[in-house]
């Protein structure tokens, strides 16, 4: 008979897990903030930039738009490195975690002659004492503090 774990649940609710989320949310809301704030300057800048338009020559007005422009990508550019660099940290971060649920899972088995276990998102229904989950979360979070993500 297949037991089941809810590995979302593990994910999100194991020690490790928690930490890693919470460093990653902290990580991506400072990186956000730190690009509002630079938004906010080049915002600033725009409005003078706008101001000056008419009493700046022309070669010097467009000489500032387009310094304008190149800031405004470079931030955009800035942005999708933050959304991407937390996203490959949210991989390792799972990827870990898997990593050392296998063999806790594997051992698992072989203690209680359990043939298969599978995903609780793969089932429709299924008794509620067939499912391993806190026993395999109390296990992973006296092996696995935490993850490294720096």
């Amino acid at each position: 008979m297949p037991y089941y774990v809810d590995f979302k649940y593990i994910l999100n609710e194991s020690n490790a897990g928690k930490k890693a989320q919470n460093f990653l949310k902290s990580s991506l809301d400072k990186g956000i903030k730190d690009l509002k704030n630079v938004e906010n300057k080049l915002q600033e800048e725009e409005k003078k930039i706008i101001q000056q338009k008419k009493i700046l020559k022309p070669e010097e007005y467009k000489s500032k738009v387009d310094d304008l422009r190149s800031k405004v990508s470079n931030l955009q550019k800035k942005r999708n490195d933050l959304l991407q660099n937390i996203s490959k940290k949210r991989a390792k971060a799972k990827n870990e975690l898997l990593k050392n649920l296998n063999p806790i899972i594997e051992e698992y088995m072989k203690e209680k002659t359990i043939r298969m276990v599978i995903d609780k998102k793969s089932l429709l229904l299924a008794d509620q004492n067939l499912d391993i989950t806190k026993e395999i979360l109390d296990r992973l979070n006296k092996k696995l503090k935490s993850i490294n993500l720096e």
